[in-house]
């Protein structure tokens, strides 16, 4: 939850429950506070990623309130609310480190927008201070001993030279951005940008003026012209990942990029034309959605052209060792670890529904709880007998083991498996869970499973 959580601080009453009522609706938690030194107080008690404040407030003022949480978290993004012509308030409360302002009263959809990009502005922070810890995906090649990968990785290779739209398909975790790379390294385009597009992390709100861009006064809240990611991706490759999230209203505009090479911008009088060459990536059956009427099959044949497909590690268990060695020298800190024969059987009887990405969070824990040598085997997830045990009938109802088993263990191992393979997606892993998205986040908090993750919702 913490990574959709605000702080607003308003002391008029009507304009604070009118703020709150507006985000709470689109996804986000929202915390408030009536003056300066309550929201000071809130945000010691837990620090919020986002504080929305209003500039004149008695006692401690917003300019103030801004300087102290600048001190007191460098990484909080604030936004500050200015009345009507106070243009100079507002650059001032800027050069004090707030990252954004929005006018009073503010439009419901500009307060979305400004706030959404914030929350995408800490999710690229956050992903940033990661990487300088983590093994760098940029340059990272493909880690696997797997025939099955050699397949994928000898097809990629073929086609990287080729300007032909790809599909990369395969569970969450397996590894589809980092063979979008690879591609990108390998073809003729490597000099220019690889641009990342996650379709499920961006607010469906947000996501066409992310992809296409907008003019200034297209719509409220656009007061400077902004490019989108084709038009930043212009002379290299888009990496469109989670495709299957992409709204159908937005289809038709991807599938007439993808045809005419060219982009009609939100607001903009002629189509851009830009040089971009497309991979996409889906973790869903894409042919079943157009069955379902859920995506469209135009853009399913134009995306389809070539297909790689990615398997879950479960079916290529010749890679885990070498992913795994790889990961506890990465974050072992010059510590050298053994997985040994125990730890390794262990894993490679483990199902791995959180694929690669799961195997790597696993190997940082172990570095962390371990001084080196040999891995711990308590540190290494096994099939547990309850899950052995435990079967689906030809009729799709749950076998009960015979020693029977705890139900509120069982609901949290299955909300953790849907949390991983989603990716951290809780709008997805509720679809995976079949329950809406509001009662997963009740469930989360009744059973205290926390972590890293997008919130957003698609």
């Amino acid at each position: 939850m913490m990574g959709r959580r605000l702080l607003i601080a308003d002391d008029d009453a009507s304009f604070r429950e009118v703020m709150s009522f507006t985000l709470t609706e689109a996804g986000y938690t929202v915390d408030a506070a009536a003056d300066g030194m309550a929201a000071l107080e809130l945000f010691r008690r837990q620090r919020h990623p986002v504080v929305i404040t209003d500039l004149k407030m008695p006692g401690m003022d917003g300019m103030e309130l801004t300087k102290r949480i600048n001190a007191l978290a460098p990484g909080t993004l604030v936004i500050v609310i200015t009345a009507f012509g106070e243009v100079d308030t507002a650059v001032a409360a800027m050069k004090a480190g707030a990252f954004d302002f929005i006018p009073k009263p503010c439009d419901r959809d500009h307060l979305k927008i400004v706030v959404g990009r914030a929350f995408e502005h800490s999710r690229l922070a956050d992903e940033n201070a990661v990487l300088k810890r983590a093994p760098s995906s940029e340059g990272k090649e493909l880690i696997y001993r797997s025939a099955a990968m050699q397949t994928v990785v000898t097809v990629a290779d073929r086609v990287a030279e080729s300007d032909s739209t790809l599909l990369i398909t395969g569970e969450s975790g397996t590894g589809k951005e980092l063979l979008a790379r690879r591609i990108h390294r390998r073809s003729a385009r490597a000099t220019g940008p690889l641009v990342v597009v996650n379709c499920a992390a961006i607010p469906a709100e947000l996501l066409e003026s992310e992809l296409f861009g907008h003019r200034k006064g297209s719509f409220t809240g656009a007061v400077r012209d902004a490019k989108g990611k084709f038009e930043l991706a212009h002379g290299g490759t888009l990496f469109l990942d989670e495709v299957a999230e992409l709204p159908l209203s937005l289809q038709p505009r991807l599938l007439r990029a993808l045809q005419e090479s060219a982009i009609d911008v939100v607001g903009g009088e002629e189509p851009v034309p830009v040089d971009v060459r497309v991979i996409a990536a889906t973790n869903r059956d894409l042919a079943k959605l157009v069955d379902e009427g859920k995506f469209r099959l135009d853009l399913f044949y134009r995306l389809n052209v070539i297909v790689l497909h990615i398997p879950p590690l479960r079916e290529r268990s010749e890679d885990i060792a070498p992913l795994a060695k790889h990961f506890l020298t990465a974050y072992g800190g010059g510590r050298p670890f053994d997985l040994g024969d125990e730890a390794l059987r262990r894993m490679r009887r483990y199902r791995w529904p959180g694929n690669i990405r799961e195997l790597e969070n696993i190997c940082q824990r172990v570095t962390l709880l371990a001084d080196g040598g040999v891995v711990p085997l308590e540190l290494i997830p096994e099939t547990t007998p309850e899950a052995e045990g435990m079967v689906v009938s030809a009729a799709g109802r749950i076998q009960l083991p015979a020693g029977g088993i705890s139900l509120t263990e069982l609901e949290k191992e299955v909300i953790v498996q849907a949390l991983e393979r989603s990716g951290g997606n809780k709008a997805q892993a509720a679809r995976l869970l079949r329950i809406p998205r509001h009662i997963l986040l009740y469930r989360l908090e009744q059973h205290g499973i926390t972590g890293k993750g997008n919130d957003e919702k698609s």
